[in-house]
């Protein structure tokens, strides 16, 4: 048996470990049945289950969700165009997003695969240290998917210290 403050009890028959809870107006929870003899602790329940949900808020309030952004472009798209929703993956990258950037093909476009595959190419060029491919572009129907991940961030070198300059004497 394991006591309010973490102190160990020691061996403690049933009927007077309950009616050590019920003095201290605590609850006996048993916290690990398949051990022999079983391990048991006094401790108030409620407050114990407050606690294990506050700690949860918590733990979710730091999270960050990663969501799936998807940017669509076109085979033949403008070189200003291309710029502009690079600058918005990049963004979304930054935020920690995941990116689906497809590439639909209309009409006689299929024919030609290969112009999605250098737009996607360029995309990728053009991210160099934003983002990293996680999964290679593949023509799926009518579009090719390409699908990009934030790019793992590097911690800074440590600069070695410099000796400080003793400070200079006032001249008058």
């Amino acid at each position: 048996m394991i006591g309010q403050n973490g102190e160990q009890l020691g061996i403690v028959p049933l009927p007077r470990a309950l009616d050590m809870a019920r003095n201290d107006n605590l609850d006996l929870v048993e916290v690990s049945p398949m051990a022999q003899p079983p391990v048991c602790r006094l401790l108030d329940y409620g407050k114990y289950k407050y606690e294990q949900t506050r700690k949860e808020r918590e733990a979710r309030k730091t999270q960050k969700t990663q969501t799936l952004k998807e940017m669509r472009l076109k085979p033949k798209i403008g070189e200003h165009d291309l710029v502009f929703k690079t600058k918005l993956i990049q963004g979304f990258l930054n935020e920690g997003d995941k990116v689906k950037v497809t590439v639909n093909f209309r009409g006689r476009e299929n024919a030609h695969p290969e112009l999605g595959r250098v737009v996607l190419e360029e995309v990728v060029k053009r991210l160099e240290g934003s983002g990293v491919v996680e999964r290679m572009p593949l023509l799926e129907g009518r579009a090719m998917t390409m699908i990009l991940t934030p790019a793992p961030v590097k911690p800074a070198p440590a600069r070695p210290k410099e000796p400080s300059a003793p400070p200079a004497a006032p001249t008058a």
